[in-house]
């Protein structure tokens, strides 16, 4: 598989997949599955209109798992030969004999497996060479340095694509296709006004490279981000509404997916235990997962162990449906798979509340958060402390930008005290949502 033209060939794939369960079957294997993937992309870094990195990254990879009744065992390799596949097998094989009987190991449910794979328009290859990179990236880097003499250092333009295909089967016979690309655009400036300096980033990403943003208009975004956060200042302990803007609020969804993961739950370690059936969110809030949105970032027609996706509700009318769970975390609970193997494939928060349309209006007076820093959160208690900065807001206008304060709640509290979320949706990643405003919380500062 050295010729570029093979490289990315669905064909072959297949074929290293199948061979790869005939050796697992010629080990003895009661059940076997096979991950084969194949993945590319290039990634260009400027600074200061001198281009400090360009890499072009070029990879494989087979992994299998074997079961022997509830023994487990895998093994991985980046040769795809026939020699090095059987080889592979025999690894698996080998620990799989060693490894402690789990009651719960195993392949997904037969039945569960994708039948239908729709065309969700995924794979859009950027065919992009290093100097039209480089030039991308010198002209993003450039539009955030000249927007303003304030603009006073950068921390770089960057520039990536990449391109991958997987194939994963199993011995139930199924045997499915990933294709998919990625490309983004991203700047990072330093702002001063004499008296202090403030950076900030913003960045563009999609499937296909006609629906990103312009570098232009990215580097000015940042530069716009940087400067607006000059003159920035603490405030003094209070509590106040807090509204996390649509960059930051998705770390407060990922939080929540956290919690009701089929792990989170069977280890016992979440906030949110047992919660299944109960109303966490206000009455109003809906979130849906919509796996097969054309072109979306988490988009699949199956999850990591063959699983069929559908679109279904997690959070219905403030109530949450169910869990997150692979067929390994069903078995542990009872339940049956949720097709979540992987992760979430494209949540969406429904816009609702006071205002969604206008969220600073419907914040009236508190902190507009748009940078969280630090790591305080406890998963278990859902105790929620970290660093802030953003925007102090009176009347649903800025007025001054702030820094150096810490927000502090319970995410129990948090999620239940949701008074708003915006219209204005962040659809970059796999978790699609607006501003979030959360009634009261801790701000700690002077």
């Amino acid at each position: 598989m050295n010729d570029k033209h093979d490289f990315f060939d669905a064909a072959r794939l297949k074929a290293c997949a199948g061979l790869a369960l005939e050796a697992a079957r010629d080990e003895g294997a009661d059940a076997a599955e096979v991950d084969v993937a194949v993945d590319s992309g290039l990634s260009v870094t400027v600074r200061l209109g001198e281009v400090e990195t360009v890499e072009r990254q070029r990879d494989r990879s087979l992994g299998i798992t074997l079961y022997f009744g509830q023994h487990k065992g895998n093994a991985s390799t980046t040769e795809l030969d026939a020699d090095a596949i059987r080889g592979t097998a025999r690894a698996a094989a080998d620990i799989a004999r060693y490894t402690a009987e789990d009651p719960y190991a195993g392949l997904a449910p037969a039945e569960r497996m994708a039948t239908r794979f729709p065309d969700l328009d995924l794979c859009h290859p950027w065919h992009l060479s290093p100097e039209d990179a480089i030039d991308t990236a010198t002209r993003c880097e450039a539009a955030a340095r000249d927007a303003d003499p304030r603009i006073v250092n950068s921390e770089g333009a960057s520039v990536d694509t990449g391109h991958g295909l997987a194939v994963y089967a199993n011995t139930h016979g199924f045997m499915g296709v990933r294709e998919g690309t990625r490309h983004d655009i991203s700047c990072m400036v330093v702002a001063s006004d004499g008296k202090g300096m403030q950076r900030d980033y913003w960045y563009t990403m999609a499937r296909a490279a006609g629906d990103l943003e312009g570098a232009v208009p990215v580097g000015r975004e940042a530069a716009r981000r940087a400067l607006a956060r000059l003159g920035a200042k603490s405030l003094s302990t209070r509590k106040a509404r807090i509204l996390f803007a649509p960059e930051v609020a998705k770390s407060l969804v990922a939080h929540l997916l956290g919690a009701i993961s089929g792990r989170a739950q069977y280890m016992q370690a979440s906030f949110l235990l047992g919660a299944a059936g109960s109303r966490i969110m206000p009455e109003w809030t809906q979130l849906v997962e919509r796996p097969h949105l054309p072109r979306a970032a988490g988009s699949r027609a199956f999850d990591d162990e063959g699983v069929a996706t559908a679109e279904r509700a997690i959070i219905e009318a403030g109530t949450l449906a169910g869990y997150l769970l692979s067929s390994y975390s069903a078995r542990r609970l009872g339940l049956e798979t949720t097709a979540n193997a992987g992760g979430i494939s494209n949540l969406a928060v429904e816009p609702g509340g006071e205002l969604p349309d206008a969220p600073l209006r419907a914040l009236d007076t508190g902190l507009y958060v748009t940078e969280l820093i630090g790591q305080g959160v406890n998963p278990v208690t859902g105790d929620y402390s970290r660093g802030a900065a953003g925007f102090w807001v009176e009347h649903g206008e800025i007025v001054h930008p702030v820094e150096e304060v810490t927000i502090a709640g319970n995410l129990k509290d948090m999620l239940g005290d949701i008074v708003t979320i915006g219209a204005d949706t962040d659809t970059r990643g796999s978790i699609r949502t607006g501003s979030i405003l959360v009634e009261r919380m801790t701000i700690a500062g002077e």
